[in-house]
């Protein structure tokens, strides 16, 4: 499927190639020549080959490609995308994915298309690329509460992560279909494995920076196998609870083959 990434400032830029590098596709990468300094990026000094730098204005150049792409990917306020792709929405169905996020690439909103035009899932990705969160307000997954921490050993087989989760949900009384994210650390994200059964079981992964479980107060078991190994006292029980927000732990660590599990529960009730 066919994405471009539009941005307009020299910030954004940078946080557009953040994402071009992460996604399957190598994406369209669009940027208003104004907003970026002269001398301080060329378009040789991208990965990607599809860098264009526009200076028509935003509205002119959304005219173009709305329609041309499956995907746009926005950097920049979410308000301005609003304005600029509001004459141009005709139904959920022909409409592309429409994602904003902030220029330094802290939040992901999927803006339209959610479900039929795959926004939800875009924003997804795209939150893992930028080890963040992704905003999705569609009611479906507004309903799902539970977050599945993983962690696994080099050359983990999907069989064996789907195994394991099931079997741990199965354990509190839960299904897949209840799970909003699965979620483990940046130096297990990109296991074939584990990314495997995340498309199998068709939910979004959620990835955690190593400084930010190195820092979680929240009480978690400890390893010193794990310690030894990738720096931090623990994988799955922190990633759970980071990924999250108002979470509690409602089945801690759960060693199996090759993989360990904790689940988490959003929006805790005290």
């Amino acid at each position: 499927m066919s994405t471009a990434i539009i941005t307009l400032t020299e910030k954004g830029l940078k946080t557009a190639l953040r994402i071009e590098k992460g996604l399957e596709v190598a994406p369209f990468v669009y940027v208003f020549r104004e907003g970026v300094k002269t001398g301080s990026l060329s378009e040789n000094d991208a990965p990607a080959c599809n860098l264009t730098f526009f200076s028509e204005p935003l509205s002119q150049l959304i005219k173009q490609v709305f329609k041309q792409f499956d995907n746009l990917i926005f950097v920049m306020a979410v308000g301005i995308v609003v304005r600029v792709i509001a004459p141009y929405i005709k139904d959920k169905y022909s409409d592309p994915a429409v994602i904003v996020t902030d220029d330094a690439g802290r939040f992901v909103i999927s803006l339209l298309s959610g479900h039929e035009g795959g926004a939800n899932a875009l924003a997804c990705r795209v939150a893992a690329v930028l080890h963040t969160d992704a905003v999705i307000t569609t009611g479906t997954e507004a309903q799902k509460d539970i977050i599945v921490g993983i962690g696994c050993k080099k050359g983990v087989t999907s069989g064996a992560v789907k195994n394991a989760i099931n079997d741990a949900l199965g354990r509190i009384g839960l299904r897949t279909e209840q799970v909003r994210l699965i979620s483990t650390i940046d130096v297990k994200s990109q296991e074939p494995g584990l990314l495997q059964a995340v498309r199998e079981l068709d939910i979004p992964l959620r990835v955690v920076a190593t400084p930010e479980i190195a820092a979680c107060v929240k009480e978690h078991s400890k390893s010193d196998f794990v310690k030894e190994k990738i720096g931090v006292w623990g994988v799955c029980e922190p990633a759970a609870l980071i990924a999250g927000r108002k979470t509690q732990l409602i089945l801690t660590k759960q060693k199996y083959p090759g993989v360990t599990i904790a689940i988490a529960r959003e929006n805790f009730m005290w």
